[in-house]
């Protein structure tokens, strides 16, 4: 690239970020497409069956690693993330505390985060279309086979911390991220330096100890994966350390001192829908599949499921203090038609009957 054009891409690559700042994105990075030391570790998290389920981790081959192999002629990412916290962590450890409330993943108490990003994504594109003329692009938002964490930690937005989330020092970890690939050769921002030191708050905290070691995760023992990504029966032996956590798990985001200096969301769209914040476990039971469907409508939620809604949501009410009220909702949930369902439900009114 000759000297003209690298100034020209330099003065470029400010825009971006001022017009990135300008649609809503708390910061955006970029860097190149070199991503070899990511993909071995990759290969070796793959080799060790810590994906479970996730046949999707190896069926795409290293379009994950090549990001040319995914979009041709890409040389360079732009990085972006976006602040969703709703809600203090003192309201969330309230919810969590509360065995009859329903506790959610606070990224999917609003609607769907894919769409948002995706569209402000665009936006950006089309400013710089209409600054440079037509280019080559694709945008993602954890919608195709990208390593959005190591990207973005590349990009400068933040360091993948031991629980394997990305960690900021001015904004903590409860932001999403997006991407787009590009045919310009932008100037690459300096990657992130670690700041987890002696620090293992994250792994004493999992309820599951899914974190086995520092920077590695067992998806299989994963509440976040067990209650969205696992399409049969959770294990028996990891019903109990659920909790009444029905969709994902922020324990170790709560816990990580980093994230005091998180920020709540400005965005409007990432506030609680259906008061999903604060829903007794009994309540959200009760729902018809029409019901689940149309209050989930623009809801990340949606993708598992009624089915799957109702099987997570046994397992949480299995794990509460029997009472008349509980017992009463899930033997009218005996004769559910699925039997994935017939089984948590089973199991969840044996537990109550063994505290009794």
């Amino acid at each position: 690239m000759d000297k003209v054009n690298q100034q020209n891409n330099s003065v470029l690559a400010l825009k971006i970020k001022k017009w990135g700042a300008e649609l809503g994105f708390q910061q955006v990075g970029i860097t190149n497409t070199d991503l070899q030391t990511a993909e071995q570790q990759l290969q070796k998290w793959v080799a060790k069956g810590f994906h479970g389920d996730m046949d999707y981790m190896h069926k795409h081959g290293l379009k994950r690693s090549r990001p040319e192999l995914l979009l041709p002629d890409t040389v360079s990412i732009i990085s972006v993330r976006m602040d969703y916290l709703p809600e203090t962590a003192e309201q969330i450890y309230s919810v969590l505390n509360n065995p009859i409330s329903a506790f959610i993943s606070r990224y999917a108490l609003g609607r769907d985060y894919h769409k948002i990003l995706r569209n402000r994504l665009q936006q950006l594109a089309n400013k710089i279309e209409h600054e440079i003329g037509s280019f080559g692009y694709r945008a993602f938002v954890d919608s195709a086979p990208v390593l959005e964490k190591v990207i973005a930690e590349k990009a400068g937005l933040g360091w993948i911390g031991k629980h394997t989330n990305l960690i900021n020092r001015k904004a903590g970890s409860w932001f999403f991220l997006g991407e787009i690939y590009t045919d310009i050769a932008l100037p690459s921002d300096q990657p992130s330096s670690a700041h987890c030191g002696e620090c293992v708050a994250c792994l004493d905290i999992c309820p599951t100890q899914a974190i086995v070691a520092p920077y590695q995760v067992d998806a299989r023992l994963c509440i976040s994966y067990l209650t969205i990504e696992l399409h049969g029966p959770i294990p028996e032996h990891l019903r109990p350390a659920i909790g009444n956590r029905i969709y994902g798990c922020d324990d170790c985001l709560l816990i990580c001192p980093w994230n005091r200096f998180a920020k709540l969301s400005t965005e409007k769209e990432y506030s609680p829908r259906h008061n999903l914040n604060n829903s007794q476990l009994t309540e959200l039971f009760s729902w018809t599949e029409d019901e689940f469907l149309k209050k989930m409508e623009g809801s990340a939620i949606r993708r598992i499921g009624h089915t799957r809604w109702l099987r997570n949501l046994a397992v949480a009410l299995g794990n509460t203090k029997s009472s008349e009220k509980t017992i009463k909702a899930l033997t009218i949930r005996q004769a559910h038609t699925s039997e994935l369902v017939k089984e948590h439900v089973n199991w969840a009114l044996n537990q109550l009957n063994l505290k009794k």
